[in-house]
């Protein structure tokens, strides 16, 4: 079956700075929008900003994850590796703060990949991710 784009809707507590981060900083194109959300192309998948005043930022819960805190809930993309490197060094000159640095998850094992974590201004975690062999996604 091919792959579909997925949607997913998220809180954010201002709209300006989601479309700076999601449009400029990560360089999504901006979609429909309101004054009450924003839709974004995040690598081909349907993303929307929706406002919540007073989202709270301080929430956050974490599970651990090959030695680090993995930041629950988070979304994201699977990407090729070279436009995830592209996107570390993006993020990197950016002065985007990260959760957990760019690197290498369960190197020398089955489903190793490269990671990384960060937070959008609203709080929100996203994690991208790329595999060296796409078809070691799914396995155990």
């Amino acid at each position: 079956m091919p792959l579909t784009p997925f949607h997913i809707a998220f809180p954010v507590d201002d709209l300006d700075a989601a479309r700076s981060f999601y449009g400029t900083t990560l360089g999504c194109v901006e979609g429909r929008s309101s004054s009450q959300w924003i839709d974004f192309d995040l690598f081909g998948h349907q993303i929307v900003a929706h406002l919540k005043p007073g989202s709270s930022k301080d929430k956050a819960h974490h599970n651990p994850v090959d030695g680090h805190d993995v930041p629950v809930p988070h979304f994201g993309v699977v990407l090729p590796m070279e436009t995830w490197e592209n996107l570390a060094k993006r993020l990197r000159r950016a002065g985007v703060e990260f959760v957990i640095e760019p690197y290498i998850r369960f190197k020398g094992e089955v489903g190793e990949q490269a990671t990384m974590f960060f937070l959008d201004p609203a709080g929100n975690a996203l994690e991208f991710k790329a595999f060296a062999d796409i078809n070691q996604l799914f396995a155990k």
